[in-house]
């Protein structure tokens, strides 16, 4: 198994890829965007560990152009912004998970270790239910190509049930993803934002409609 470490910092570089190598890996290096964009697109890797800070410009944009050159390579990314919104644009431009610095070399391997067991088939970017189709990275959905006014909650929303079509979501889990586990609001929240979505989602045949799981939650299905 081959990989490629992309990390400006000389001394946490030496860590990964010791660390990396006595784990049997192959492990290739490199410090600026220039000389990773190269060198992923000439090599087939079988993961890639991308930090986010880069003295060339940044991680958002080499995965992004990556992703758009047809290499699907996993992508970890490494990044010492601790916001949700730059962690959620960093899985919008096609990085398969991130890990928070700074962090135990156990749990970096770890999620190396899941990311090459899943390999790198490709994973479209903009996400097709029925008549309904999402764009993360642009934020804009459409259903049967009429373009929906949606909001930053309902997007998200929205998008976590395309993501997990047929799949019933508690309540709990939908806070925990859309809001977050220390949400104190109103405990309707849910109800109310599907209430929402579902005044979206009339179209045609074959439009996505939000089903009530009597007692346990709320799954997206099509017809």
């Amino acid at each position: 198994m081959r990989l490629l470490v992309v990390e400006d910092d000389d001394r946490l570089s030496h860590l990964l890829r010791r660390g990396l190598k006595a784990q049997g890996y192959a492990v290739d290096d490199a410090a600026t965007v220039e000389d990773a964009r190269w060198m992923a697109i000439e090599n087939d890797y079988d993961g890639l560990v991308l930090d986010v800070g880069l003295p060339d410009g940044d991680g958002f944009g080499l995965c992004a152009d990556l992703r758009t050159a047809g290499r699907w390579v996993p992508i970890l990314m490494l990044t010492a912004r601790i916001t949700v919104d730059d962690r959620v644009r960093g899985l919008d431009v096609g990085a398969d998970d991130y890990l928070i610095k700074p962090f135990a070399f156990a749990e970096l391997s770890a999620r190396v270790r899941a990311l090459v067991r899943r390999g790198g088939h490709e994973r479209p970017t903009v996400l097709r239910v029925g008549s309904l189709e999402l764009d993360p990275a642009r934020h804009a959905a459409t259903l049967a190509g009429r373009p929906l006014e949606l909001s930053a909650r309902e997007f998200a929303l929205l998008e976590l049930f395309v993501r997990r079509v047929d799949d019933v979501l508690t309540r709990t889990e939908i806070i925990g993803h859309v809001w977050d586990w220390a949400y104190d609001g109103t405990s309707n929240i849910v109800d109310v934002y599907v209430r929402l979505l579902r005044q979206h989602l009339v179209g045609p045949p074959n439009t996505p409609h939000i089903e009530t799981v009597r007692g346990v939650g709320y799954r997206l299905r099509v017809a």
